[in-house]
């Protein structure tokens, strides 16, 4: 057990304030192929959130967020991309929940979850919030009603550096 903390603790210190999204490649809805670490917003912040289809806080913090998207972007031009980690027998119900539900996001499908391994996310909901450069400097897990201003106000923060 000793040797587990010493080498998590080791890891801690090893990691940067903030740290660079990992070279991991998913798939749009569509089934083109998108490389994570070159995922950008014309230099504005972007925030990736982690879902299921069959996770209720996760569609309920997403619905949440659609709901005040419109606002988000006139105000700080953000992106989200909506990563579903719902494994590969259950694609197939990604499309029609983005599509009932009106979600604007960019979807992106992570079947295995690479992405969410290579971030050591062992929860959803998940989210990241990163800077115009990639950088992820904000991390959240779980979603409670009203969550999600936490997440508008660290964009906010970050636009005005």
């Amino acid at each position: 057990m000793k040797q587990v903390l010493l080498l998590l603790f080791s890891w801690l210190m090893l990691l940067p304030a903030s740290a660079q999204l990992p070279a991991v490649t998913l798939k749009t809805l569509d089934g083109e192929p998108v490389r994570t670490d070159t995922l950008r917003n014309n230099g504005k912040p972007f925030i990736i959130d982690f879902f299921a289809t069959w996770c209720k806080p996760c569609n309920r913090e997403l619905d949440a967020i659609s709901e005040v998207y419109a606002d988000w972007q006139a105000e700080t031009g953000v992106k989200i991309f909506a990563v579903s980690i719902d494994q590969a027998q259950n694609i197939n119900k990604v499309r029609p929940l983005v599509d009932n539900s009106g979600w604007e996001y960019d979807v992106l499908l992570d079947p295995n979850s690479d992405l969410r391994q290579a971030l050591g996310i062992q929860m959803i909901p998940f989210v990241l919030v990163c800077d115009g450069e990639g950088n992820i400097v904000y991390r959240h897990q779980g979603y409670t009603d009203g969550a999600e201003i936490e997440l508008i106000e660290q964009v906010r923060e970050l636009l005005k550096n």
